[in-house]
């Protein structure tokens, strides 16, 4: 099964997931047959969403021949989005792991499967952003050191050739900036720290913060 989370997650991946949930719409987050993330912004216009294997669906997943022609639709009702299969597919369509055969109302976080490829759904509105939005837009405020600045440039130098390129490696970083490995690594951890990423997988760390200072723009195109 294919799920948001399948395959390395690319700085790129990264920076437009952030860009999605700042724009404070819902959304739908996938990952396509070639294994590439897509994100599906439920704008304010929309009412009706349909998904399925057929080209001409709004969420189109051709690759995926578990899905059917037309497998299900999110429909927006009160300001709330709510999933609705009504029979029309064949294997059914499931949200946290159960069976939606009638209209379910989504929420932040929820996961959707139809055939053999995951969504998850995103509602950035909701409360529990408002809390870590809030956070984010006090960044402006934590301190970086000169130091400090050196080192995100360097973290963030292979990405001026490819957004999908890896963020440079300790050694790397040490390499350019004349410093020891060891004093990377502590110029990371205070980072990891400051940007609330300690709680990540050690090999999503490097990447949110590489694309987290770029979004902010604590390095810019300028700095290479």
């Amino acid at each position: 099964m294919t799920t948001p989370e399948t395959g390395a997650q690319t700085p790129r991946d990264v920076q437009e997931r952030l860009w999605a949930e700042r724009t404070g719409e819902p959304f739908l987050l996938y990952r396509d047959g070639a294994g590439h993330q897509v994100i599906h912004l439920l704008g304010a216009g929309a009412e009706h969403v349909t998904i399925g294997r057929r080209p001409d669906n709004d969420v189109a997943l051709t690759w995926d021949a578990e899905v059917s022609r037309v497998h299900a639709q999110l429909e927006r009702i009160g300001g709330e989005w709510v999933v609705v299969d009504d029979g029309l597919s064949r294997n059914g369509t499931f949200v946290n792991g159960e069976q939606a055969t009638t209209r379910r109302r989504l929420g932040d976080g929820d996961r959707l499967v139809v055939g053999e490829t995951g969504l998850l759904f995103r509602t950035p509105s909701d409360a529990a952003w408002h809390s870590t939005v809030s956070v984010e837009r006090n960044r402006d405020r934590i301190p970086v050191t000169d130091a400090q600045r050196k080192v995100l440039v360097a973290l963030c130098r292979p990405l001026k050739e490819s957004a999908y390129a890896a963020p440079a490696s300790n050694r790397e970083v040490a390499d350019e900036l004349h410093l020891s490995v060891d004093a990377v690594k502590a110029h990371l951890r205070v980072l990891f720290d400051r940007f609330g990423l300690d709680e990540l997988p050690q090999n999503q760390k490097r990447a949110r913060l590489a694309a987290l200072a770029l979004v902010d723009k604590l390095v810019t195109e300028r700095d290479f």
